[in-house]
This record gives structure tokens, sequence and C-alpha cells, in this order.
């Protein structure tokens, strides 16, 4: 089967996360990925969180499978070659280094247009050039914090609270991707001239949180934010607020406690109040006379005995485990969902079918779980192969640019590769 990325060779120059799961994509629909490793150490997450001594970590095998491994070493003249040479034959470079490190290297964006014109250098930065921040050092949880998701996590009388998710760095990952995709289409449309590309990551995690700037507005003009919980019993400060785990869509949502909760952190569910379901709900929860009562009947009655309401729906939960509560309300057509731990995930026949976890074949580890691709296609089926081996792929790749046996062996004297 031919793959929709397929022709398309992708210098990989990233490591950690944000920038391997933006060429981790692009590798799974069929892009050639050629992942640039330095000699006898390789992506710092190949060592990171072991749990197998002196095997490829979780945090690599995850983020790298589909991939191809050449090890360089860009400071020698001959590595350089083999940059230069790889650069001329590619369609797309992709970055995470500190500023300025690509032009300290030699390869500043006029050299690469000169040697490829048709070259898209695709860049991840914690900032946006010119940000009063553009300096600083961003991991996963300075993103969320300075993309305005910590502010606005967790409960009002705790501190800013991050999140499990990725927002900062696979999500600017995703956002890459798109704007590669974005520059390659562009390219065909004008000539074959390349460009570059760049997403930070506040700007990724900001992009996520656009409700909150919504919110934001809302509270500047009024006052006050109907859908949090802070209304109508509480106060509202200049600033969107922490709302604990309401819905934010304008529908009353709360997670529930179910059967087993004393015991088990997980025995919870998420439960939606919406306006049309409202019947339904009263009906599930054996509470028909609250159809038609004017204290119950609309969203704005409601408003101010939310809690006393989830208060009733968890005392219907109390006899019941969070897949038999969701069995039942499912039948309503209530919007609702299990508290879904990892291990619950990783085991389940639904993601295993539909390709979302697949188990993969590890040249030193053996099998191991990851994710598969989240986007479905109906003329692709997305294939997961194992990451590869630090500098699995140095010869193979160095023929494909035209070294010799002879002159690859060289480079392995000369410590290039």
């Amino acid at each position: 089967m031919t793959k929709p990325l397929e022709g398309i060779k992708i210098i990989d120059f990233t490591h950690v996360q944000a920038g391997p799961a933006c060429t981790q994509l692009l590798a799974w629909y069929g892009a050639d990925v050629i992942k640039v490793e330095r000699p006898g150490a390789g992506d710092v997450t190949r060592s990171q969180l072991r749990d197998i001594p002196g095997v490829d970590a979780l945090y690599f095998t995850m983020l790298n499978s589909n991939k191809k491994s050449l090890t360089l070493d860009t400071k020698t003249p001959e590595g350089k070659e083999v940059l230069t040479r790889l650069i001329k034959q590619s369609d797309v470079l992709v970055e995470n280094f500190g500023p300025g490190a690509l032009d300290r290297m030699g390869f500043t964006w006029e050299h690469i247009r000169e040697l490829n014109p048709g070259m898209i250098v695709a860049s991840v930065k914690g900032f946006s050039d010119g940000h009063h921040y553009e300096d600083l050092k961003v991991y996963e949880n300075v993103a969320q914090c300075a993309g305005g998701a910590a502010s606005t996590t967790g409960f009002d009388d705790g501190p800013p609270t991050v999140s499990a998710a990725a927002l900062g760095d696979s999500n600017t990952g995703m956002h890459l991707a798109i704007g590669i995709l974005t520059a390659l289409h562009a390219r065909n449309r004008n000539g074959g001239k390349g460009q570059k590309v760049a997403v930070s990551m506040q700007d990724s995690v900001l992009n996520l949180c656009r409700v909150k700037l919504r919110d934001q507005q809302r509270l500047d003009r009024i006052g006050y934010l109907e859908e949090y919980p802070q209304y109508p019993h509480g106060s509202f400060t200049d600033v969107v607020p922490r709302g604990g785990n309401a819905g934010g869509g304008g529908q009353p949502g709360w997670v529930l406690k179910c059967k087993g909760w004393e015991t088990d952190k997980n025995a919870y569910i998420y439960f939606t109040i919406q306006g049309h379901a409202w019947a339904p709900i009263c009906k599930a929860i054996g509470k028909p006379e609250w159809i038609e009562d004017p204290a119950y009947m609309t969203a704005s009655a409601r408003q101010d005995k939310i809690f006393d309401i989830f208060g009733t729906i968890e005392a219907w939960l109390a006899d019941k485990t969070k897949f038999e509560a969701v069995n039942i309300l499912r039948k309503f057509d209530i919007p609702c969902a299990p508290v879904m731990t990892m291990k619950e995930l990783a085991n389940d026949p639904s993601l295993r079918e539909s390709g979302t976890i697949t188990e993969v074949d590890h040249k030193e580890r053996g099998k191991y779980l990851t994710v598969g691709s989240p986007i479905k296609f109906s003329d692709l089926k997305v294939e997961i192969t194992g990451s590869p081996l630090l500098g699995e792929h140095t010869n193979e790749v160095l023929e494909t640019l035209g070294y010799s046996s002879k002159e690859i062996a060289a480079l392995h004297a000369a410590s290039a590769v």
C-alpha cells in the first residue's frame, strides 16, 4: 500500500518529546524520517527513566517508532559534509535546538536555501521569536504555566496545577506537523520554494486554552462566569478562576463518586447535565418529579442548587461501579464516561482493535505497548514499527547519499558517524 507521505525525506534533528512527536506522526504516514543523533549517546530519552538496564527507555521508544537512526558528529568536517549531502536530498529539516545552534553549526537559513531552495526548516521553540522570554529554556510544565493552562486548572482553594497531558510537548509537535504539511502543500503550488516554519510551546498551549481566553473577555465585561462553580454562591476576581471539574462549555459537569471510591481512587464517572438531557437524567436517577418542577426544569433554575443535584446523583451511584453506571446512563443518552486509568486503557479491547493502543517488537526490549495513530483513515492502515537502535541505519543512509563502503569505513574511523 502506498502511504500518503512516501517520497518525503525528513531530517529529524529533534530530541526529547515535542519534536519527536511531530516527526513520528509524519513517519507513521509514510515519510522517510532520519533521526540524527550524537554518536555514542543519542537522544537523551534513550536512557531517561529506564526500566530495563542498558536498553532504550520507553520514553524514547514511544516517540520514535517508524524512524531510522543516523549517528553524526556535525562538529567535524566529515560530519558537516554528510549533513550537506543530506540537506541536498531532503525535503524537511526539523529541529528543537536552542536559539542559534544551527547557525553555529554552519547551517544558517541562507546556507540551507543555497543547498536546497525547496527545503522546509521547521523549528520547535519555547517562545515565539521576539518574545521577551525567548531566551528561556522551556519544558512541558513551564509551557503549561506560560500558556495559561496551569492558572485555570485545579480547584479554587489550591495552587495552579499542571495537566498530565502533554499540552506543551506532544501538542506542540502536532501543531508543527500541521505546519510542515501546510508548507509542503504550499511548495507544490509556488514552484518548489521552501520556507521556515516555527511553533512555540507557549503558543500551542494557549491555542488549546482559547476557551479560557473567551472566559477572560466575558469576565471583563460582566464580572462573573455562570458556568463556573463560584457562581452564584462564590465570588470572582478580575482573572479567570480555577474551575475544578466544571465543564467549561456552558453545560454543568462534575466528577462523581461510584461504588468502591473509598478504596479505588479512580472509581468515578464524569457526569454532564445538558439541557436536552434533563428529562432522561431525572428518569434515570429516579427523580421524575424534577422534570416539570419550576425549581429544576431550566438550567438557570438549577444553577444555584447544582451541587445538591450532583449529590443526589452520587447517592444513586453509590451501589454501582463506574462501568455499571455508564452502561445504564448511556441508554438514556446522557453525556458521561468512566474515569479510565492507564492500566484500563492499556488493556481496553476496543483501543487494541482500533490500533490506538498497539504492541510492537523491539530488537532489545522485546514487545512493548505504544500509542498508535489517533487519526483514522478509510484508505490507510497505519503500521507502527519499533523504534531504531542508536545508529542502526547509519550505513544504509550513507549509501543512499552516495558514499562507498571505503568512504563509510573512513567516516567511522574518523568518528564522524
